[in-house]
């Protein structure tokens, strides 16, 4: 995006595939660029600079999507699992900050994905079996004028084959099922301009049940709770490209996205410790439909001065029904969200960039977003600008205002107010951040780039609670949980501030390597006013990653790609035992909110791989060696009901991802 002036860059699928322990994924390998928290092995989710993984924005093809992440729970933005597909896609963006004014509803960053044109000149296949599942691919040319192209891949959950061939892996029902299909169609005019036509889709399942852990296996999971999961996502749209005389262009976005949840959590009376004695405690049913129209004109007036203007709409329909038991096995159900309507967020932009010398650009832009349900509005101004002190060298300042609405399960929670159930956070504003970037950056060498950046994020109208409390919404996004929190209003605080180092060799000459470090801190206050950590505040990120191709002749090559990561362990709230015994249910010592902190995270990976090139055929193999080191990361502690006491869960201890991928 010419418009960004600081903390962006532009990615490749193949970096995706390449890097060590990214598991094709394209957040994953996001976690190796500065300013990014990635110390997770359970989900996939972008925490960046400190925010709260919600706070990032998911575009595709033009289209704001949901979260694009198989077994993602209303309102993430993560998952154990992406439904992107690597296979599909082209060059993108990632911003971690100060971004540019076509964007917007976000306060942490943008994931600007792009799905890739199909082969118009001839056919091509891939299948590819690996831990991300069984893959078949196609791609090529409608007809002989090659001006239109397709491309379609499909992919089924390895662990699922195996469970209908009766293979056991130890885990009982706990197999996470899921299939997703991705394509894009597109069609070149000469006259009418070029036409898209895309989507991507994706079901998944899982069932964690005690009754396997009582078997002796290690599972993740809630102490004598039986959870079933299910998780639909999808969106799909049509984009025009028109081009116009004298440098001008128009692109027009229309798109269709959806999300389905459905949750089943029955809770064991550990009294008798039999199936029989199963009794419902939560029961959640989420449906979010969105419908998407944007459009963008783009002008460029001369070799100065470019214009880009825009508007975009989204319409919402949404369901939100949830319930729990308040008191075990009484059946004392308590409505916590029951809505079904629709409503609409508007936006607006306009930003121009003129440069004033061949050395001295600005990117100055405003956005305006206006909330349907609440009239909520934010006005958004942005600007850049970028001073080349060579061919070489560049200093670049960004500042601008961000704003975003809460998860839409927010607005909808309710509470009993003098016998009736009310909406209590219905008129929530959005969450602001005003963004400032100072950047250095040395591109020494045609391949070698050092990158710097200073920061300082003022977050504020953050939902907190309406009465003195920990509770803010800064905090949400760091687990599966999609929490009921009423009586909300628009008044907390954060900020998060820091630096970061990026000295990057771009692959070439048969080797890369990337070497980020961030250092940070990010604070907020709820309505208490004490100024606490975040969940998010590690302090600190260091990546370490490269590998090296050995072509022994053109038919065989040999790879190894290495990646560590060293990073300040999750901040969390203690357990208090004795309350916990007593109340029947895990207590947290909320006095003391993300006071203390998990140890610090380490892990190495090494991929080997061997690829072989025949006149018709490419045969890849590789082999992801994760956490080589075996290094205990702590995961979480939770309450164990069944044994009343303190339990700690770790992440992955060596976890090997062997892949084949065949071209053809």
């Amino acid at each position: 995006n010419k418009m960004s002036s600081v903390s962006s860059r532009l990615f490749s699928a193949d970096d995706a595939a390449r890097y060590a322990g990214s598991r094709n994924d394209p957040a994953r390998m996001a976690a190796n660029f500065a300013g990014v928290s990635g110390a997770n092995d359970s989900r996939n989710d972008i925490i960046i600079r400190g925010n709260s993984p919600i706070g990032i924005l998911w575009r595709l093809n033009g289209i704001d999507i949901p979260n694009p992440n198989h077994f993602g729970n209303a309102g993430s933005t993560g998952g154990p699992i992406s439904i992107l597909n690597n296979n599909t896609l082209g060059n993108s963006d990632f911003m971690s900050g100060a971004f540019a004014a076509d964007y917007g509803n976000a306060t942490s960053g943008v994931f600007d994905l792009r799905m890739r044109q199909g082969n118009n000149e001839k056919h091509e296949f891939v299948a590819q079996l690996g831990f991300n599942g069984f893959e078949l691919g196609a791609e090529g040319p409608f007809n002989k004028n090659k001006n239109a192209a397709f491309m379609v891949n499909y992919r089924y959950s390895t662990l699922s084959v195996f469970k209908a061939l009766h293979i056991d892996f130890g885990t009982g029902d706990a197999v996470p099922q899921y299939q997703d299909l991705s394509f894009k169609l597109d069609f070149n005019t000469a006259k009418r301009g070029k036409f898209s036509f895309w989507g991507i889709g994706g079901l998944s399942y899982v069932a964690l049940l005690e009754s396997d852990k009582k078997a002796g296996k290690e599972l993740y999971g809630y102490s004598a709770l039986d959870t079933y999961f299910r998780s639909n996502v999808g969106a799909s749209g049509i984009s025009h490209t028109y081009l116009f005389k004298h440098n001008a262009y128009i692109k027009t976005n229309i798109g269709v996205s959806g999300q389905y949840n459905h949750i089943i959590a029955d809770r064991i009376d550990t009294a008798f410790k039999t199936p029989k004695n199963l009794k419902p405690e939560y029961r959640q049913t989420t449906q979010n439909f969105r419908y998407s129209f944007n459009t963008t004109y783009n002008k460029k007036f001369n070799s100065r001065n470019f214009l880009s203007t825009g508007l975009y709409a989204e319409l919402y329909n949404t369901l939100f029904i949830d319930s729990n038991d308040t008191e075990f096995g009484n059946n004392t159900f308590v409505i916590l969200r029951d809505y079904k309507g629709s409503t609409a967020l508007l936006r607006a932009f306009v930003q121009l960039q003129h440069k004033f010398t061949d050395r001295l650009l600005v990117n100055a832009g405003i956005s305006n977003q206006f909330f349907l349900l609440n009239n909520a509005n934010a006005i958004e101004p942005r600007i850049g600008l970028k001073y080349f002190l060579t061919k070489r060298q560049a200093v670049s300042l960004g500042a601008g205002l961000h704003s975003q609405l809460q998860p839409m399960y927010i607005y909808f929670a309710s509470d009993t107010v003098k016998g009736k159930r009310v909406e209590t956070n219905r008129n929530l504003d959005f969450t602001r951040a005003a963004h400032a970037v100072l950047a250095y950056d040395n591109s020494f060498s045609s391949n070698f780039r050092l990158k710097t950046e200073l920061y300082y994020q003022y977050i504020f109208k953050a939902p907190v609670k309406s009465y003195p409390d920990y509770f803010s919404a800064l905090n949400l996004g760091a687990d599966f949980n999609s929490p009921n929190v009423n009586n909300l209003v628009s008044k907390g605080t954060g900020y998060n501030y820091g630096v970061e180092i990026t000295l990057e060799k771009f692959y070439s000459k048969g080797y890369y390597f990337l070497f980020t470090t961030s250092l940070f801190e990010s604070k907020y206050k709820g309505s208490d006013q004490v100024l606490r950590n975040t969940a998010f505040n590690g302090n600190y990120v260091l990546n370490l990653l490269g590998g090296k191709e050995f072509k022994i002749n053109q038919k065989h090559i040999l790879s190894l790609d290495v990646r560590g990561t060293y990073s300040g362990g999750k901040r969390y709230s203690r357990i208090d035992l004795a309350a916990s015994i007593a109340a029947g249910k895990e207590v947290r010592e909320v006095t003391k909110a993300y006071a203390y902190q998990y140890p610090d995270y380490f892990r190495v990976d090494v991929k080997p791989g061997y690829k072989y090139n025949s006149k018709r055929v490419t045969h890849e193999f590789s082999i992801d060696i994760q956490n080589v080191t075996r290094n205990l990361n702590v995961f979480q502690q939770s309450y164990d009901q069944v044994n009343k006491t303190i339990k700690t869960d770790y992440q992955l201890r060596f976890f090997v991802v062997p892949q084949y991928r065949i071209l053809f």
